[in-house]
């Protein structure tokens, strides 16, 4: 995935990327170095509530999309955080975590971290593929099936997360 393509739409436009996509121990640490691009906010913003319509959301994905690997996960965290345990809501948020997780460790060169990150996100949505009503993949623009499809690609050939996109955005009435 190239950073801040033009070919991938976004669906927060009005916000600015970061300066960089960070790397642990190439880049100055986000929030915990002075030299970070988000350095006097919080590591993790915790949501009110989640939800699949909030901004938060939808920055993950945006974030994810263009390389922001490091950055999507910090913003789904935060969703994952308040969602009801147990809930498919909550599985959902953590296998974009793991997904993300195994971006970044495909970057680092980790190649058994970035493998064991994409097989257990391909693993919960998966789970998630039985789910009686659509909203996961209307909110991803995608079908869970293939992201899990391309998660399980992701572990076998971590180079296959570098062409990993969520879906469209979403049309806006």
């Amino acid at each position: 995935m190239a950073i801040g393509s033009t070919l991938r739409p976004r669906w927060l436009p009005e916000k600015n990327f970061p300066s960089y996509a960070y790397l642990p121990g190439r880049q100055p640490h986000p929030v915990r170095d002075p030299a970070g691009h988000s350095y006097h906010s919080e590591a993790i913003h915790i949501a009110e509530e989640a939800s699949l319509d909030s901004d938060m959301f939808l920055w993950g994905i945006d974030l994810f999309n263009h390389g922001y690997y490091w950055e999507a996960h910090e913003a789904w965290e935060g969703l994952w955080q308040v969602a009801d345990r147990g809930a498919p809501l909550r599985m959902l948020f953590k296998g974009l975590i793991l997904l993300s997780a195994a971006g970044v460790k495909i970057r680092e060169g980790k190649h058994a971290a970035a493998v064991r990150h994409a097989g257990r996100a391909a693993a919960l949505l998966r789970r998630l593929m039985n789910a009686p009503d659509r909203a996961f993949e209307c909110a991803l623009g995608m079908s869970l099936t293939a992201l899990a499809e391309q998660a399980e690609a992701a572990a076998r050939i971590p180079a296959a997360l570098q062409a990993t996109a969520l879906g469209q955005p979403p049309s806006r009435v």
